[in-house]
């Protein structure tokens, strides 16, 4: 338990794993994480960008900073990972699933073997879930508990125009796997909740026209998009002991953009 504010909100010391925690919203959340005092261990495919914000992190925050080449669609990958990192960091406090990819369109527009559908499946419900299954285990063991952060979006909730029929699906689903962890694991002490986020800055935006940005935002009744750092500060809330209180929630950070759908 905590008696300030500053204990409340601190990492300080808390192992940490953030998948796809390198670029866009991961990188929002693992900045957020360092500035707060986390051990941050990125689960990534790309090692180079990777370790660019591993040296840059050294430079500048007191936590321990490392790279695990893990591609979450390989479920021998994520469990080699995971005892590894546990073999050579010590117990989770943390895991962010954050990696995931997008694809749009309906079913209908699918080819015949449906890949959108299934590559999105498999990446952002099924790679999160092993990912859950391997930590969650070492967090049982451990007997200290943990948070864990899945990161979905606000397309969970709704549905879009032009249609994301795929996308929107994995993330409903991992919404609900959600909910469904935080009750089977809550004896352990272990808290589960999501952050939905909606448009924001991040490489898949940074080179959207002016023109569109404009228009987007019109739509979003705050009238722009999040920042990267917005979500990891949302992060740093879920991952901490002022939310100790807070598990199977969905915590949808879009601007508003929802509650008009």
């Amino acid at each position: 338990m905590f008696s300030t504010m500053s204990e409340a909100f601190s990492l300080k010391g808390k192992n940490t794993i953030v998948t796809g925690g390198a670029k866009g919203i991961g990188l929002g959340i693992t900045t957020a994480f360092a500035q707060q005092g986390a051990n941050i261990a990125i689960f990534a495919r790309d090692e180079t960008s990777a370790k660019e914000v591993i040296n840059d992190f050294e430079s500048k925050y007191e936590g321990k900073f490392t790279f695990y080449a893990t591609d979450i669609a390989d479920i021998k990958q994520c469990r080699d990972s995971v005892a590894r990192y546990v073999a050579e960091q010590g117990d989770i406090d943390v895991l962010v699933n954050n990696a995931g990819i997008a694809r749009g369109g309906g079913l209908l527009e699918m080819d015949e073997d449906l890949t959108a559908w299934f590559e999105c499946f498999d990446v952002d419900l099924h790679g999160g879930v092993r990912m859950c299954y391997s930590v969650c285990k070492n967090m049982r063991d451990s007997g200290k508990g943990g948070h864990i952060i899945n990161i979905t979006s606000n397309a969970g909730e709704i549905v879009n125009q032009p249609l994301l029929t795929p996308y929107a699906s994995a993330k409903a689903a991992f919404n609900h796997f959600t909910r469904c962890l935080a009750a089977e694991v809550a004896p352990y002490n272990i808290k589960v909740n999501v952050i939905a986020p909606g448009f924001t800055f991040s490489n898949f935006s940074k080179n959207m026209p002016a023109g569109s940005y404009e228009t987007m935002c019109k739509t979003i009744p705050i009238g722009r998009f999040a920042e990267a750092i917005e979500i990891g500060a949302l992060a740093v809330y879920l991952a901490s002991d002022a939310s100790n209180i807070a598990t199977g929630a969905v915590f949808t950070a879009d601007g508003g953009y929802a509650i008009q759908h």
